[in-house]
Formats: C-alpha cells, structure tokens, sequence
C-alpha cells in the first residue's frame, strides 16, 4: 500500500507530491522552497530516497538538489537530458523500488523533448494505481509544446498528441497526477481548478481526446497559446546545470535610505511589496509596484529582467515580509536581492529623499470620463474583448514597449481588477509618462459603459 500527498505551490500553478510506502519516500517535481516538507518527513522519521523528475522544468527552479543535500535522496530524472550534475538516468521501462512499491518510468514526449511519466504499481503484475503526468495530461488539458523553441513547436504537439492518447489507454480508475494546473502558463489552455483527475474522468472530457484526429489536435496547440512569462527562458539551463543549493530562504538584510540610493543608482531595481493605493500616494522614485500577495514573484517575473538586483520596500513587519518575498522570488530564480528598506518610505522621506505619487480611480470613474480619455489596457489576454478606442499593450510586453507610449497627455491604465494596472502604471511612471491607475473595478465595468 501507498500513500501520495500533494503539495500545491498556487502563485505558480504547480503541484508537486511525496509518494510514501512504509517508511521510504520519493518526492516528484519539488519547487526550490521544500524545505519545510523535508524536515516534515525527518520528524515523521521517513526516508527521502529520490527525487523524480518529470522534465526540465521552465516555469520554476527545481527543488531536486536542495532535498538530496539534506537527505542524501537519488536525484532520478530522463534519461534524454544532458543534466550536468550527478543523476540517475531512466528511460522508458527503467524501474525503481520504494518500499513496497515499483516506479515504472513511461516515455511522454510532447510538453518537452524529454518528457517522462511515472507509473506507481503496488504490485508490478498488476495496473497502475497512479500515474504521475507532469506536463503531458493535465486535468482538463495538455501542456503547451512551444517552450523548447519554434523549431519543436509542431514535432512536440504531434509527440503530445500520441502522449496523451498513450496515457488514455491505461485503466480507468487510474489516478492522473499532473504537475502543472490552474494557474500555470505551462498549460495549453485553460484547465480544471482540480489538481487531479482520474484517467477515465480525462477520456471522457479532456479536449486533447476529443479532438478528431491528429492535425485538429496540433491545430489546437499551435493556435491562441497564451504567453507565458519571460523569466520562463532561463529555467531549463538553471535545471539542466543544477542551481545553487541554499539550505534554506536567506533573509535579506536591512538597507538605510543612503544604501538604496546607492543601490538604486547603480541599476538595482527596487520591488515595492505594499499595496497598490499607498504605493501610488508616495513611493520611492524608480519604484515599481508588486503587492505582496501569492501572485507576488509571477508577476516580477513578468516585468522585471531576470538576473537584475533588487531592493525590497515592503509592508510592516518588514523583516518577516522580507523573508516571504524572497522565497517566492528564490522559486523562480531572482536570487540578487539586496535587501530591504529598513523603515520604508517614511525612514526615505525623513532622511530627506524625495518620494514620487500618481493619481489613482476605480472603473466607474473612467466609464464616466471615457470618451477623449486615453486608455491603456495592461491584461495579459483579452478574452471578452477589448474597450473599442484603447491601446492594448500586454503587461509583459510594456516595458519594450514604453518608447511606443504617447506622452502628450495622461494614460489611464486599466486590466481586470487593478492589478496589472498599476504595475503598468508604476512603469509608465518611472519613464516619465502621467498616469492615472484604475486601482479597483477593470474592463467589465468600462464594456457595460460602451454597451449601453
């Protein structure tokens, strides 16, 4: 007998799982932060003796290293990956044991190159109870196949496509446990909030099965991919090399106002974690907004360059704030940060640094005003549409794009909620552009305006 726990990881859409038979453990998939659930199994006297890996992974820097330092686990991972580090390669039909358990390793290409999912047999005569998908089935969907570049695109969808109707083939009551899910951009469409499914429950509802025939299926995968954020481009070679083992979150140290001036001066940008009204009524110039919330690292790496230094400005109690602002960041590797402003905007403005504001409204303030105001709508996609007269630049995208900006009189930003919004608006800020941010209300109240 077995058991599998889940461990969701929500900001990043992610899932990883600790599959347990007496008492020996494997962890699948773990996120750089695992600490907590080492220590979990150590006080539960469980033995980690591997880590599975599905695929390179490009939405998150692998926690694989940082559970072999602490417990000694084998790090198993495809066998078609060039891994700089040392590794226990399987390939299709490679099997390992965990207690009373058999791991089987089953080839699905399609996601990525190397993709392989693990089949979890209580007895290796028998089906599968479970059957650990990564990036190939998701609940609802497949993983996107663009990642690996526009070359392998096509090649991987048709890959995915025998992937997943591969994975159909397996008994119903077999329990489907995907890696990526709600939340993810390695998804290649919209997916359950489930985490996971059954492969019955797949076959009859999942699109990637219903689909026609082969050419529908890649049609799907190749068309309406929604974009996935930029520091994605540099996960695959921190996996394949092995990232730096931490052994915990460091705690960032804190900075007085003359050091982030410094700091500042010499291209760290500084991430403002508080929350978008008091940000916008005086922050700190250069400043970009982050409320820090669960969707605080996805949303720095959407915007900021990866690989920059940062400095932190965050919310009382700053020191512990700090602490979770750099473990979400550490995910996705934005290791540099320098610290955080001991004191905050108040400890700058007092030593006698200047502050920067910008105005802020809700939707209903815009519906009312919108005729000859210009208007920049910031959301990622536009799935209801747009407001007809707007510029639609996707957050992502502004900060390429703030030399398109026209600058000749004030933009208000807009998205769904405000969010997104008033990022785009701290950016426009720094370049110099007036704003005004739509902090509350988005696109659904301005189309009820245009509509009517």
């Amino acid at each position: 007998m077995h058991e599998i726990e889940t461990v969701t990881t929500t900001a990043l859409g992610d899932t990883s799982y600790l599959l347990v038979s007496g008492d020996e453990a494997a962890l699948v998939d773990p996120q750089r932060d695992s600490w907590d659930l080492v220590a979990s199994c150590t006080s539960r006297k469980l033995r980690i003796r591997y880590v599975l890996e599905t695929h390179v992974h490009n939405d998150y820097v692998s926690g694989a290293l940082e559970v072999r330092a602490a417990t000694g686990a084998t790090v198993a991972v495809p066998a078609r990956v060039p891994y700089a580090f040392d590794h226990l390669p399987l390939a299709e039909d490679d099997e390992i044991t965990l207690g009373d358990l058999t791991v089987r390793a089953m080839a699905t290409p399609g996601h990525t190159v190397e993709h392989t999912s693990y089949l979890v047999l209580d007895d290796p005569a028998r089906p599968p109870a479970a059957v650990f998908t990564g990036g190939s089935m998701l609940v609802g969907n497949t993983g996107r196949t663009d990642l690996a570049g526009d070359d392998l695109t096509e090649p991987l969808a048709r890959a995915q496509y025998r992937t997943v109707r591969r994975l159909a083939l397996l008994p119903d009551p077999t329990r489907v446990l995907p890696t990526h899910g709600a939340g993810s951009s390695c998804a290649a469409g919209p997916v359950s909030a489930a985490r996971t499914t059954t492969v019955g429950a797949e076959r009859l509802a999942n699109p990637a099965l219903t689909a026609r025939d082969e050419e529908e299926f890649v049609r799907s995968r190749l068309s309406g991919l929604p974009p996935y954020p930029a520091y994605y481009r540099h996960m695959a070679t921190i996996n394949r090399k092995g990232p730096e083992v931490l052994g915990g979150v460091p705690a960032p140290c804190p900075l007085t106002p003359e050091q982030v001036e410094g700091l500042s001066g010499r291209g760290a940008q500084i991430v403002d974690g508080r929350d978008r009204g008091t940000f916008a009524a005086a922050h700190v110039p250069g400043a970009l907004c982050f409320e820090l919330d669960d969707r605080f690292a996805s949303l720095v790496g959407e915007v900021v360059p990866f690989g920059a230094r940062l400095v932190l400005v965050l919310p009382e109690p700053a020191a512990e704030a700090a602490v979770e602002a750099a473990r979400q960041l550490l995910r996705i590797g934005y290791d540099g940060i320098a610290g955080y402003l001991a004191g905050g905007v108040g400890a700058w403005a007092a030593a006698g640094h200047p502050v920067r504001s910008f105005r802020t409204a809700d939707a209903a303030e815009l519906a009312a005003r919108l005729d000859g105001t210009r208007v920049l709508d910031v959301r990622p996609e536009r799935p209801e549409g747009g407001v007809p007269g707007t510029l639609a630049v996707p957050l992502a995208e502004l900060p390429r794009r703030l030399g398109e900006m026209p600058r000749d009189r004030e933009i208000w930003t807009v998205c769904g909620s405000g969010r997104r919004a008033t990022i785009a608006a701290s950016l426009l800020d720094l370049a110099g552009i007036p704003v005004t941010a739509v902090v509350r209300g988005g696109v659904g109240e301005l189309r009820k305006h245009a509509d009517g």
